[in-house]
């Protein structure tokens, strides 16, 4: 079995390499650009320890990782002209670098070329991971759009707020899990409760991104603190702040989320503190990461194999940044 750290290093060698051809240098070079940004790599490396779960690890896993990780760079530039963000890792957005119009385009062959990458697959695998990957798909862009959607609604219910998260991040990780648990040969029983292991866990760390970006050291962080506050970000915590605080208190928060005072920051935090949001948020993520792990638990396989997986997960909800 495989940690997921050495995984990482061994889809890196796999997938850093051109994946263009290089004419037209103007709709191909942008897409190598921002594939050399790098990332984290979490939902390919998800499905090779998906695959390993259940056995050795396929030659078809390398490829839909890499289709997979095609397909989130695709989002990845398509967010960013939608979100009109100048930068990316440190870096130029392709939209800014280059075009707009190029961006888009680099976007739409990137996601081609992603469909090229599972067309190299067995035919044995190609029908269920071809259904399963479409379906994911199709739900982040639900997602996302749900995500715009919320930007201009005042009122946000925190089941719709998480629908949108599932959809948006959690189904993907859910998703790359389900993948290689499909390439390993696991029944329909195993693969469902992986992908709820994934499901449970992406929400998780979603509440704790959340409460991190409010009370997290930002030095530890890397981001300013309140910075989804500054925003007026629909999040776990404003949410929850706005269904629970006293009716002065809601008054100030919903008066702070039209305005950008000062000390807009500092207040809505004090209003969040009365509240208690964030033993809350601490508890809210605490029930998801222990039904992600009932669900690892609960999968037929012997303990052994399931030692990256619960330490991924351990890794990812215990840190403080």
């Amino acid at each position: 079995m495989h940690s997921f750290e050495l995984l990482s290093q061994k889809f890196a060698l796999h997938f850093d390499v051109r994946h263009f051809p290089e004419d037209p240098a103007t709709l191909y070079e942008p897409n190598e650009y921002f594939l050399k940004l790098g990332g984290k790599r979490i939902r390919p490396v998800l499905c090779l320890m998906g695959n390993e779960l259940f056995g050795e690890i396929t030659e078809d896993a390398w490829h839909v990782g890499t289709a997979i990780e095609l397909f989130h760079n695709f989002t990845l530039i398509h967010d960013d002209i939608m979100d009109k963000a100048p930068l990316r890792r440190g870096m130029e957005t392709v939209h800014i670098k280059y075009s707009e119009n190029t961006a888009l385009l680099a976007g739409d062959v990137m996601l081609v070329k992603a469909y090229e990458e599972l067309n190299k697959i067995s035919l044995e695998h190609l029908k269920p991971i071809l259904s399963l990957f479409n379906r994911t798909a199709t739900e982040v862009c639900e997602g996302q759009q749900m995500d715009m959607d919320f930007e201009t609604m005042d009122i946000v219910s925190m089941d719709a707020y998480l629908r949108m998260i599932e959809l948006k991040t959690s189904v993907a990780l859910a998703a790359s899990l389900q993948t290689g648990a499909i390439l390993g040969g696991s029944g329909e029983r195993n693969q469902n409760l992986l992908f709820e292991f994934g499901r449970k866990l992406g929400i998780a760390f979603q509440v704790q991104d959340d409460y991190l970006d409010a009370f997290g050291d930002p030095e530890k962080f890397g981001k300013q603190t309140g910075g989804d506050i500054l925003a007026n970000k629909k999040t776990f915590l404003l949410l929850h702040a706005l269904e629970c605080a006293k009716s002065e208190d809601r008054k100030e928060l919903i008066t702070l989320l039209k305005g950008n005072p000062r000390d807009k920051v500092e207040k809505v935090l004090n209003i969040y503190k009365a509240c208690k949001v964030d033993e809350w948020a601490m508890q809210l993520k605490n029930k998801y990461f222990e039904e992600a792990l009932k669900h690892l638990d609960d999968i037929a396989v012997i303990s052994r194999r399931k030692v990256p997986l619960r330490e991924l997960a351990v890794f990812l909800l215990k840190r403080d940044y």
